[in-house]
């Protein structure tokens, strides 16, 4: 696996899902190699082992990292690669677009490669142009190269065909089971109390257009709270902008980086979910709010409207009024976002499975479609 920032972290949904694989797959007797990036987690700073070493089964080795912005995932992914092809394995799994860049190096040394794309990563708000267009040569070789291509959406497998004409197998991201729990942790830490609070939660970066949410909130009457739970990536200066937005409202809560009981406090609790971005590829943060039980509104991109499948709301992609009318509905009508919840968590359940994802995934590497 390459590609991912650090096994088991939280840093995004691209680590969550390969943890989930790793884990799983060697479960199934299947020998697993995760190739981390160096360095300090981007949510906890916590520092990466320098060693490598084994965790639930997976064989995690560290490998060289120029940490600074634009050049980690570069760098991280080529020396990965290298450490890899030396490795001779049956299947290197690249994960997102710029770490498949040096996926060419593995074709050529004769190894068969899959490719997920998460998401259309050069679109993302805080790439510059030279990032971009970089990412954007990640894709191409994706696409043109690998011997598989995963994609986690009808979305992606339809820009896949036409812009490349190549086909792409399905495999949308899967989740566990949640079991909801009281407010505890964020009472005596936020003051916040079952139903008092609509949620966000994700990094804070443009495209997940938190200070859009900020905004609707703050023409709503209403006692509630609005919480943004999560940190920055690569993205200080925007963050700071988040919090000058939400200066002189004292209802507005910013946790920072939340994991552990206090994230699954937050899930259980909120009033509503709320996730308004403008580019996602599948959203592990939606899902473990379905899996939680909350109401969740969305824009309505259809990497989201289509995780939802009529089991939440959704509201017209950036637009402010749009989800501010959203929210007031669901203020005005408890019950409503109450069964919506439920719904959402019935619907996921039974959608979702990781087994399913690790069943599928590993007819990837045999050269099969299902």
């Amino acid at each position: 696996m390459i590609g991912h920032k650090r096994y088991r972290s939280r840093e995004g949904g691209v680590e969550v899902v390969v943890t989930e694989l790793a884990r799983r797959m060697a479960a199934l007797g299947h020998d697993v190699t995760c190739y981390d990036r160096s360095g300090a987690d981007v949510m906890t700073g916590d520092q990466t082992g320098a060693c490598e070493r084994m965790v639930d089964g997976v064989r995690v080795v560290p490998v060289r990292t120029i940490d600074k912005k634009g050049l980690a995932a570069l760098s991280s992914s080529f020396f990965a690669t290298l450490a890899a092809i030396r490795q001779r394995p049956d299947v290197i799994h690249y994960h997102a677009e710029g770490p498949c860049v040096p996926l060419s190096l593995a074709r050529w040394a004769g190894i068969r490669t899959v490719a997920t794309i998460h998401g259309l990563d050069w679109q993302r708000a805080k790439w510059g142009k030279l990032a971009s267009a970089y990412i954007k040569m990640g894709e191409k070789t994706a696409a043109n190269k690998a011997d598989g291509l995963i994609v986690l959406s009808k979305a992606a497998e339809s820009y896949f065909k036409d812009e490349y004409s190549r086909d792409a197998t399905v495999i949308p991201n899967g989740i566990d089971g949640k079991i909801s729990c009281p407010a505890d942790y964020i009472t005596s830490k936020w003051g916040l109390s079952t139903g008092s609070y609509i949620l966000f939660l994700g990094r804070l970066v443009p495209e997940k257009r938190p200070e859009l949410l900020i905004e609707a909130f703050k023409g709503l009457d209403t006692d509630k709270k609005l919480v943004i739970a999560g940190g920055g990536s690569d993205t200080s200066e925007y963050e700071s902008h988040l919090h000058y937005l939400a200066a002189g409202d004292e209802r507005i809560v910013f946790t920072g980086f939340v994991s552990g009981g206090p994230l699954a406090e937050l899930y259980s609790n909120c009033f509503a979910y709320v996730l308004p971005s403008d580019v996602e590829g599948m959203p592990m943060s939606l899902l473990e709010a379905m899996a939680y039980g909350c109401c969740c509104v969305t824009s309505d991109i259809p990497e989201c409207a289509d995780v939802l499948a009529g089991n939440g709301v959704t509201f017209e992609k950036g637009s402010a009024e749009s989800l501010r009318t959203a929210l007031c509905a669901l203020l005005a009508d408890t019950g409503r976002a109450g069964l919506l919840g439920a719904a959402a968590r019935t619907y996921v359940e039974k959608a979702y499975t990781w087994d399913s994802v690790v069943e599928r995934t590993l007819a990837v590497y045999e050269g099969e479609a299902r």
